[in-house]
This record gives structure tokens, C-alpha cells and sequence, in this order.
């Protein structure tokens, strides 16, 4: 294996509970995920991105990990998990697994020994503090679920920290034996096989071990806050220089094993360009996933100064993943419609410098699925509705086969979210052999993409264009232009090009490009 394979790889993410369900519980799992492999390797991806599989009494889908060194039921076991490991390998695909190590779940062993006494050897791996003393928190942090980051706990007369759902206590990293218990978790799963990992909220593993409040956030806002903790920066809660220096010691350790990648994801806040450079710096982790374009801001203005912000580091790209709504039906303002906007959204994605992260159905063209009140599991839409549904319109399940039941993702009666028929009528086995089509766009894209190094590793440099055009050089050699809009516009690229992809309707005459609405151009 390449030493540097992780540079500008394209991960596709899998979120189990809704790739395909083998065992008929109306739930993904681990045999059908090896089951529809070649489905991600036809389409041209490098690497897979599973969501995690780990024991877990699933508060927050599987992020609340209660045993990380073996499989949840739901999905299967060790064993297939084996199995699946190796059928990725056979099919050319690397492993990325990911690992929520700044958290547990509130029913590991770990913090069931730590909540009893507070001088058990459990008793530090945990952020336990004592009440002020008219009873209040110890400080003001609060949790992005909602609510104060601290809940009381009766057995240790002490309050917990956690920075998600009061199921997910934050593990104590300034204990050493912490560390060394990630470190040899990290190793339980290289010793299986797997080639990386995505690191879950990579930034909030360190918390000030002073802990001192949070400063307001005090920039002009238009409206008031939806969160409490969108009031806060939250300096002393996350981003602690702590949690840099232990990525030279991640990095440094799982580099012994060969080429093992890293890549953190960086929770949003004010400054994801100054933390993705810092943390992707040479030495630490190889790659960072920035959510930076997944927001409902859709621009030319808006990716020029995503990716110039972090040409020093080494982004992840991604327009979708199971925290937010789907890209396409997201920015839908900016679309002629679906199809179009599907291609133009992917073929600038895959132009983009550094690696990218595919989420599972976004090759077909899908929009979030609205669901009831009563459809929902999400904590957080549950906690937010109807102001905010929540995760779950993004995580329903994957479509295979149009006219199947569930459009062939499981056999089961009901399944845990509802795949609609819109979904189903945009199934794999529709879209598959159809030049015309969304997957078949994706395919053809990612092929030309794995045997471009200027389009994998080459370096950008912008062309000057108005609004809601964009086009910028890679590797000194390609031009990739895009129209973000729903009419025509015309650019003067400086020089010459031939195109080697493009949508129906581009011109090319010398220097002058005409891109219709949602056109998108790949030329030398």
C-alpha cells in the first residue's frame, strides 16, 4: 500500500442502520453492508467510512459507545465484521471506522465503576466536578444537545460533564491512563485490519482543566440564538492545545503499524480554517473533515473561501453526511432541477483539492425524506421539533431496487425509518446503465478524477468570475468551471480549453466559456 494513499482519496460513507438489512430486522447491519461492497467499488470510491457498529444502547445512534472493542448486535459480530474487512480489501477499498473517543456511553463499565465512590480506579477517567455552593454546575458550558454540559449524579454527590446527551459522559483525556486506553483501542482494530479512522468530535477530546466559563459570543447576529450553546465560544470547552499536542502522539503511534489514516472531524465553530490547519499540520492528523460546505450558504464567493482558508492544511470535503440535510435538497434554490444540480454538485465536489467524502445515496441524487413527529429517533429533532426535525431525514434508508419492499433495503414489515417512494423511484437499479443519470454521472466523474494526479493532489489557483460562476486551475493543467446559478453565464478563462466533461449546453469558443444553468465544465 501507498505510503500517502489518504491524499486526495474519495471515502464513501456508510451508515449502517440504513445501507441494507440481511438479517430481516428492519435494521442495517454488517452482512449486507459486505453484501452491497461492490456497489462502492463500481462507483469508483477508494475507501469506506462505516459509522459506527459498536455495542451501544444507541441514545444517540451508535454514538454512545458502551463496549468499543465489540460489535452491537444490531449489526452482527466480530466475525463479520472480519468478513466484511476483508471483501472491502478484495474489492480495492480501504477501511475507515470511526471511533467516538471524547465520549462514552453512560452504560460502559467504565463510568459505572467511575460513578460509584470518588477514589475507585475508575474514579478520574471521568470530568467530575463538585457543585457551587448554592448547588448551581460549576461553570456555564453548555451542551450542544441543549442544556446546561453537566448533570448531577446522586451515587458521587458530584456533577458529570458531557458535551452531547446526559448519556454520553465526556471521558477525562488529562488522565494518562485514558490515553493509553485509546491508544489500545486504536490497536484492537488495526490488529483487524482496518486502514484508518474517523475520529469523532477530534476536537472536544481535551477540556480546560481549570474550567473556566466560556466568554459570550458577542458577534452581531441577525436573530437570537437556537442554542444555548450557540451563545458561547467555547474556548475552555474544546480547541485546547491539549488535544493538538496528542495528535502527534495518535499520529506517531498508529504509524508504526504502516500507513494508517487519521482523519478528525472538527466540530463547527468560529475558526474551522485556523483549527483544520492546525490540526492537519505535518506530524499530526493526515486529514481533517471540515463541515465548512455543509451549511445552507451555497456560493461561488462561499467555496472560494472555503478552500483558500485551508490551502496550508489537509480538508476533507464532503456537501452531505447523517448531521445534515442533503446538499441537493438544501441549496434546491440555486437548482434548474434535481438531475442538473445533482451533477454540477458532484462534479465540483470531486474537482475540489484534497480528499472528499461521498454520503451513501448522494449518487443518486437524493433530497432529505420529511418525516412525522412520530417517525422520529433522532435526540435532537426529538428535543428541537418542529423548529428543528432532527438528523433522521438524512439517514432513512438506502434504495436498491425500485418495486422491491423497501426498495430492496430490507424484507422486514416496518423498517427503523421509512424509505419513500420518491426515494425508491431514484433506486440503484433504476439510474445503473443510464447515461443520463445521476449514478452513472458519479461514476464516470470519479473515474476521471483516480487517473487525474492534477485533479487528486494538484494545486488551485482561482479565476476572477462573478457570481454564480466558479472556476479555478488544478495542477496548472485542468479547468473546472461551474455555474451556480439557473441562467447563463459566460467567463473568460485566459486561455484555450478543451473539454473533457461537461453538461449539455457548454460552449467553448477560444477563451470563452458560456456554462448554462447548473453547467459545469472539465477541461485541458
Amino acid at each position: 500500500m501507498a505510503q500517502d494513499w489518504w491524499k486526495g482519496v474519495v471515502i464513501y460513507q456508510i451508515y449502517p442502520r440504513s445501507f441494507q438489512d440481511d438479517d430481516g430486522d428492519g435494521m442495517g447491519d454488517l452482512k449486507g453492508i459486505t453484501r452491497r461492497l461492490p456497489h462502492v467499488a463500481d462507483l469508483g470510491a477508494e475507501a469506506i467510512w462505516l459509522s459506527p457498529v459498536f455495542t451501544s444502547p444507541m441514545a444517540d445512534m451508535g454514538y454512545d459507545v458502551s463496549d468499543y472493542r465489540d460489535i452491537d448486535p444490531t449489526f452482527g459480530t466480530l466475525a463479520e465484521f472480519d468478513a466484511l474487512v476483508a471483501r472491502a480489501h478484495q474489492l480495492g477499498l480501504k477501511v475507515i471506522i470511526d471511533q467516538v473517543l471524547s465520549h462514552s456511553s453512560d452504560r460502559h463499565p467504565f463510568f459505572q465503576e467511575s460513578r460509584l465512590t470518588r477514589d475507585n480506579p475508575k474514579a478520574d477517567w471521568y470530568v467530575w466536578a463538585d457543585a457551587k455552593p448554592e448547588g448551581s454546575p460549576p461553570n456555564n458550558w453548555q451542551a450542544i444537545f441543549g442544556g446546561p454540559a453537566w448533570s448531577w449524579d446522586v451515587r458521587r454527590r458530584q456533577y458529570y460533564y458531557h458535551q452531547f446527551l446526559p448519556q454520553q459522559p465526556d471521558l477525562n483525556f488529562h488522565n494518562p491512563e485514558v490515553r493509553a486506553w485509546a491508544l489500545e483501542t486504536l490497536d484492537f482494530w488495526l490488529d483487524r485490519g482496518v486502514d484508518g479512522f474517523r475520529l469523532d468530535a477530534m476536537n472536544h477530546l481535551f477540556h480546560d482543566a481549570q474550567l473556566r466559563d466560556n466568554p459570550p459570543d458577542i458577534r452581531p447576529k441577525s436573530g437570537p440564538d437556537y442554542k444555548p450553546f450557540e451563545m458561547q465560544y467555547p474556548i475552555h470547552s474544546k480547541n485546547r492545545p491539549e488535544t493538538v499536542a496528542f495528535t502527534e502522539v495518535m499520529r506517531a503511534h498508529v504509524e508504526k503499524r504502516g500507513p494508517i489514516a487519521l482523519l478528525a472531524e472538527l466540530g463547527g465553530d468560529h475558526h474551522t480554517s485556523e483549527q483544520l490547519t492546525e490540526y492537519t499540520a505535518p506530524g499530526r492528523l493526515h486529514l481533517a473533515y471540515t463541515n465548512d460546505l455543509m451549511t445552507p450558504a451555497f456560493s461561488a464567493a462561499k467555496v472560494r473561501r472555503s478552500v483558500e482558508g485551508v490551502a496550508q492544511g489537509n480538508p476533507c470535503w464532503s456537501f452531505s453526511n447523517h448531521d445534515v440535510p442533503r446538499h441537493v435538497g438544501r441549496w434546491s434554490g440555486h437548482a434548474v432541477d434535481q438531475d442538473s444540480f445533482a451533477k454540477l454538485t458532484a462534479t465540483l465536489l470531486l474537482t475540489l483539492p484534497g480528499a472528499v467524502s461521498l454520503y451513501q445515496g448522494e449518487e443518486l441524487g437524493l433530497t432529505n425524506t420529511e418525516l412525522s413527529y412520530e417517525e422520529l429517533v433522532d435526540p435532537e429533532g426529538l428535543t428541537f421539533w418542529p423548529d428543528n426535525p432532527g438528523r433522521d431525514g438524512c439517514r432513512t434508508p438506502m434504495p436498491w431496487e425500485n418495486g422491491a419492499v423497501h426498495g430492496g433495503f430490507s424484507m422486514a414489515e416496518t423498517t427503523w425509518l421509512p424509505l419513500r417512494r420518491d426515494h425508491a423511484a431514484r433506486a440503484v437499479d433504476v439510474q445503473a446503465g443510464d447515461p443520463d443519470s445521476v449514478l452513472e454521472h458519479y461514476r464516470a466523474v470519479l473515474a476521471y478524477r483516480r487517473k487525474s494526479e492534477a485533479l487528486r493532489t494538484g494545486g488551485t489557483e482561482f479565476l476572477d468570475t462573478g457570481e454564480p460562476a466558479l472556476a479555478f486551475r488544478r495542477g496548472g493543467t485542468h479547468l473546472c468551471a461551474f455555474n451556480l446559478g439557473t441562467e447563463p453565464v459566460t467567463i473568460d478563462t485566459g486561455s484555450p480549453a478543451k473539454a473533457e466533461i461537461a453538461s449539455d449546453g457548454v460552449e467553448v469558443a477560444g477563451t470563452t466559456v458560456t456554462l448554462p444553468g447548473n453547467g459545469f465544465l472539465i477541461a485541458v
